[in-house]
């Protein structure tokens, strides 16, 4: 029997891995028996992320610290990643930020962070990745963790840097299937909508967020832990061959209406 998701003996590198959807994923595709470098900027955090997987899936896991914004820190974990493993066959981006105020007072900063954290961070992993790896060994899955609202706008909480970086994100993705398609590589993004992680529970559960849901959603809730998993397997897999370039919306059906 063919098994469509068996990931065995790949080594799959994921950022923001400490918390959140993050550690789902790297669950997700540890379950399928592959390798996971769990990358974030809080090292306990990752040591814990990264003893769970191993002792939870029997894979071998690394738990690498690492600061997006920090080109050379980039460059240097993938080198780290490449001598330990010797192969990295797919990076998801999934580190990421968001500034919530109204546009007429975000500032300069709020914005330019966004844009080096979600969209310059996501380019410089997938850059320093292909670069190292994956277009040597003619082979590689990237994933960018976007979001609905790189696809639309919203009025239930102002976030306008992050509109305008997630949406980069789609694009860049675009751009760099097309891009370095001829190397086997493929590149694609997934949108989630809101999804309950320990960071947004209170929120979403609040009244107001629970009325938006009943009317913005159509199927009128929230994702579920678990409910990306599939979607990132998928796109990690030998399945998803011919798919590249793909934006894929995780989100209830939110950016249909």
């Amino acid at each position: 029997m063919k098994s469509y998701f068996d990931l065995k003996g790949q080594v799959a590198v994921i950022t923001g891995c400490s918390t959140g959807l993050g550690v789902q994923m790297a669950k997700a595709l540890a379950n399928q028996g592959c390798n996971i470098v769990a990358v974030a900027r809080r090292q306990e955090m990752l040591d814990s992320v990264v003893a769970s997987i191993t002792e939870e899936y029997g894979v071998e896991a690394l738990a690498l610290r690492c600061d997006i914004t920090d080109t050379d820190m980039v460059n240097e974990t993938v080198a780290k990643v490449m001598k330990h493993f010797g192969r990295i066959d797919i990076l998801i981006n999934n580190a990421g930020t968001g500034a919530v105020a109204p546009a007429e007072d975000i500032t300069d900063k709020q914005f330019a962070d966004e844009f080096d954290i979600d969209l310059f961070g996501s380019f410089r992993m997938a850059r320093a990745v292909a670069k190292q790896a994956m277009i040597p060994a003619g082979y590689g899955r990237i994933i960018n963790i976007a979001s609905m609202y790189g696809m639309v706008g919203n009025k239930i909480a102002g976030s306008a840097p992050y509109h305008a970086a997630k949406g980069g994100v789609v694009n860049l993705t675009r751009a760099l299937a097309a891009e370095w398609g001829k190397y086997n590589i493929t590149v694609n993004a997934i949108c989630p909508g809101y999804f309950y992680t320990d960071l947004t529970r209170d929120t979403l559960n609040s009244d107001f967020f629970i009325q938006n849901a009943k009317t913005m959603i159509p199927m009128e809730r929230y994702g579920n832990e678990g409910e990306l998993d599939s979607a990132a397997l998928f796109l990690s897999s030998p399945a998803s061959t011919y798919v590249t370039g793909v934006v894929l919306p995780v989100d209830g059906g939110y950016t249909c209406m």
